[in-house]
């Protein structure tokens, strides 16, 4: 199973990895960062994250981390 992490700091919220994720685990959330920008999360309470990383891979401010669990 895999887990991304989401720097905040670094996305600028064009929402691209949203539509790269073929689990739909990605959303744009009500946080925003310093930018004003409503940043994506990572949402996954079943656990099917596939770690393909489509989502870091599309990602152009390299905001996006897989990590394994």
């Amino acid at each position: 199973m895999g887990r991304i992490v989401i720097d905040s700091k670094k996305c600028k919220a064009c929402y691209l990895c949203i539509n790269e994720c073929p689990k739909n685990l990605l959303e744009i959330s009500g946080e925003l960062n310093a930018l004003g920008a409503k940043v994506v999360q990572f949402n996954d309470p079943g656990n099917s994250c596939i770690g393909c990383a489509m989502c870091a891979n599309r990602c152009p401010d390299l905001a996006i981390t897989e990590v394994y669990r």
